[in-house]
């Protein structure tokens, strides 16, 4: 199935429409699809390292666009869509220690974000509920988002090749790999946040939620 499905991004890089899809990935991953777009945007600017920075260009402006959506899920309509995507996408556990960091650090969180396997819908969706400040809330998002794109699109433009050649080789350890570190960037997260958060009113409100 992992085979399966990296064929099937291949197959989409090389698609007429690449940049679409692209830009689709990335609007929806940033709320509620559960795959990055990372491999996209690697295999395009691969196949065409001319435009590897346009290519993170498009992933950045539709992450934040796609994050701003998930705002205004979690803004308007948490206890609804943004409660069912948190629990079918396996955060819901994560949420009330999201919301405590986030109102407590703001910005910094988001932008410590991008360079971490932190799924950004999490944040996005909790900054929503937070009813953080919408500008803090999208510079922050524009600078993160940029570290990561940017930076995939200037690796694979210039060591794309053997990159892709390891990747086919050892897909399954490169997908092992950035399992745990996502699970140690949760780790980090909570450490980070643990050595200096103090437990404000929104943590006892997200646990009331959680257990209606």
């Amino acid at each position: 199935m992992l085979k399966r499905l990296y064929d099937w991004m291949m197959e989409k890089a090389g698609h007429a429409h690449a940049e679409r899809w692209l830009f689709l990935f990335s609007f929806i991953e940033s709320s509620f699809f559960p795959i990055p777009p990372h491999p996209l945007l690697g295999l395009m600017c691969l196949a065409r390292p001319d435009k590897a920075l346009r290519y993170g260009a498009i992933c950045t402006l539709a992450s934040v666009m796609g994050g701003l959506f998930g705002y205004a899920i979690g803004y308007f309509a948490y206890e609804t869509i943004g409660t069912a995507l948190l629990k079918a996408l396996g955060l819901w556990d994560s949420f009330p220690a999201a919301a405590c960091y986030l109102r407590e650090f703001g910005a910094e969180i988001i932008l410590i974000k991008g360079a971490t396997p932190i799924p950004f819908k999490l944040l996005t969706l909790t900054a929503g509920f937070i009813k953080m400040d919408l500008f803090t809330f999208i510079w922050a998002s524009v600078l993160s988002r940029a570290f990561q794109f940017m930076l995939v699109g200037f690796l694979f433009w210039k060591f794309g090749r053997p990159i892709k050649a390891f990747i086919d080789k050892y897909l399954a350890w490169v997908t092992a790999a950035f399992l745990v570190a996502v699970v140690g960037g949760f780790f980090a997260f909570t450490m980070l946040a643990g050595n200096g958060a103090r437990k404000s009113d929104v943590c006892s409100n997200v646990t009331t939620i959680q257990s209606r």
